[in-house]
């Protein structure tokens, strides 16, 4: 049993989340006037010890998480121990956190960054790009068709804020189980990045390990994507989406099972053969 001393302590957290929806007015092709729920979206920004360090446009559903998931996989924190405190005031639209040590090498990290291809635009800081080689994921760990199957068809069920507004994307943590497939959380945002984000700051939060999960995606399957997924350690990643060549190239790489234009019965298996069974 681990000592209360190796235990991470839980930052304090504000609990600030914001509404999902909103109703507007429209017209519709018969020229009737029918009030709309629509997607909701917010700048946040994030300040480190006082210090403001990025703007990210969100649906504003796990704001915390977010961060936390953030800082995280940008390297900047190198653990939910560093994080003392993570506070959201909407009313000024921002994020203060509060560190223990401060931000893992931040003048070099913060002075790289990479625009990326995710909806609203991701940044990436601080040269992930070659840090990949770091990465180790689980080789034991396989996936069934049946596993698959089950869990596009748990997506699919699963209330949404995209089935009332559409025009976000979802992400879902999911685990295997003796009869299918159990998804353990799921976020929406109104980028794929922001909602991976959200996830792998729960994880921290909840000390939940990725080596025996799936990660699944509404959206295309970039570096950015696969980078991530794989620096919360999970095997497994699917979308109902196709890939870049980058995250393609990277998934082969560091041996990610990557399974794109999910939808149905249907899919396609592009990298990762080794660990999928039919």
């Amino acid at each position: 049993m681990p000592s209360a001393s190796d235990t991470p302590r839980r930052p304090l957290l504000s609990h600030a989340s914001h509404p999902l929806t909103v109703t507007i007015p429209a017209v519709d092709e018969n020229g009737e006037h029918v009030p709309t729920q629509i997607a909701g979206e917010f700048p946040l920004t994030i300040y480190v010890d006082r210090r403001e360090i990025v703007t990210l446009m969100t649906l504003g559903a796990a704001p915390e998480a977010l961060t936390i998931g953030w800082l995280r996989n940008q390297r900047l924190v190198a653990s939910l121990d560093d994080i003392e405190a993570v506070q959201v005031d909407w009313e000024v639209n921002a994020v203060a956190v509060k560190t223990r040590n401060g931000l893992v090498d931040a003048e070099e990290r913060l002075g790289s960054r990479t625009v990326t291809t995710g909806c609203g635009q991701g940044t990436v800081f601080g040269g992930l790009m070659d840090e990949i080689d770091t990465i180790r994921l689980p080789a034991e760990r396989t996936l069934t068709q049946a596993t698959l199957y089950a869990l596009m068809d748990a997506v699919r069920h699963h209330e949404s804020i995209y089935k009332q507004a559409g025009a976000v994307h979802g992400c879902a943590l999911a685990k295997p189980t003796a009869d299918g497939c159990d998804i353990l959380m799921f976020v929406e945002d109104v980028g794929r990045h922001n909602a991976v984000d959200a996830i792998a700051g729960q994880m921290w939060l909840d000390g939940l390990d990725g080596g025996d999960k799936i990660f699944y995606t509404t959206g295309r399957l970039t570096s950015e994507m696969v980078i991530k997924t794989a620096q919360m350690g999970i095997p497994f990643l699917v979308s109902r989406s196709g890939l870049t060549q980058m995250g393609w190239e990277i998934a082969r790489k560091i041996g990610l099972t990557m399974i794109g234009r999910a939808q149905g019965k249907h899919y396609l298996l592009f990298t990762g053969e080794e660990r999928f069974t039919r």
